[in-house]
């Protein structure tokens, strides 16, 4: 359920350098086991994390994943219920820097309780558990008084349907009665690959910024990249894992390949706002949770929509 990443908050590709430089890699002791690329003048190119940690502690929230949603798909509702909880901590410390106050607890258990709809009672149980969160959050915060409300009632808002709604999307997906697991599988591969495809392009072929403003390390490189790897990544587990049609594998990765940049940058705006690089250590090697579930939450939705619509 994570990507790779080489700074920059977590979420962008690599520096701009030539296509035809010859990349070795090696550990940099110096800078505490972090895995470095080199060009052939020496100069290093730093991906700004440490990628074996990196990648072991993926590794294990795969495994965990995975091995959750096979044996026992329901228990998948307690792993978004944490996931609710820890990025609802990693969202109230952001806010709360900018002297925004969230109303931590009935989104707390509101959010929990969206997770547990949206896989037993589907989209309506979802709608109506999010309606009733929202009015009680703006209630909650009744007693704070007008100074700051609607700031404060925002933010309560943007909270409740960025983290807990679109996370419960995932419900709604493995919720499905004939394949959902490997409807769940299917999106997070789909997803990781728009990630890796784009990390690697954009380290090999970088040249071309794509939103200097929003997130300078990114490129347009590595969007194509994106792009490649997830169109081939929705043929595959299309095909191979739910029997649809090659077709509706590309057209699912290019809706994933858009949606999943689009979560990568309103990550970076966000953070940028907040004046917050990581928005926690949750992860060795990986920052916070929201830090790596960014794309994953707006692809969510974008999944369950699309195989809906052509694999209903």
């Amino acid at each position: 359920m994570t990507h790779p990443s080489n700074g920059s908050g977590g979420d962008d590709h690599s520096p701009e350098h030539r296509p035809d430089d010859r990349l070795d890699s090696e550990t940099d002791t110096s800078a505490g086991q972090r895995f470095v690329l080199h060009k052939p003048g020496g100069e290093p190119v730093k991906t700004g994390r440490n990628l074996p940690v990196a990648i072991a502690s993926g590794c294990v929230l795969g495994a965990l994943v995975f091995f959750s949603i096979f044996p026992w798909p329901q228990l998948f509702t307690i792993i978004t219920s944490l996931g609710t909880l820890i990025g609802l901590r990693e969202l109230n410390r952001a806010f709360g820097g900018k002297g925004t106050t969230l109303a931590v607890v009935p989104l707390a258990v509101g959010g929990v309780a969206m997770q547990a709809g949206a896989y037993f009672g589907g989209a309506e149980w979802l709608v109506g558990i999010a309606a009733v969160t929202a009015i009680a959050c703006l209630v909650w915060r009744l007693r704070g008084g007008a100074e700051g409300f609607v700031a404060d009632a925002s933010a309560n808002l943007f909270t409740l349907v960025y983290l807990p709604l679109l996370l419960a999307t995932w419900m709604l997906l493995i919720a499905h009665p004939e394949d959902g697991q490997y409807r769940l599988v299917v999106f997070i591969v789909v997803t990781i690959s728009s990630d890796i495809g784009g990390y690697f392009a954009g380290i090999l072929l970088g040249r071309h910024k794509m939103a200097p403003v929003i997130s300078p390390n990114k490129t347009w490189e590595g969007f194509g990249g994106s792009v490649v790897g997830c169109a081939v990544a929705g043929a595959l587990c299309v095909t191979l894992m739910l029997d649809g049609p090659w077709w509706v594998g590309v057209v699912l990765g290019l809706a994933v390949v858009l949606a999943a940049t689009v979560g990568d940058l309103i990550e970076s705006l966000f953070k940028r706002d907040l004046g917050v690089k990581d928005m926690g250590r949750f992860m060795p090697g990986h920052g916070g949770l929201m830090d790596r579930i960014d794309s994953l939450l707006i692809a969510g939705p974008v999944v369950w929509i699309v195989l809906s619509l052509l694999l209903p």
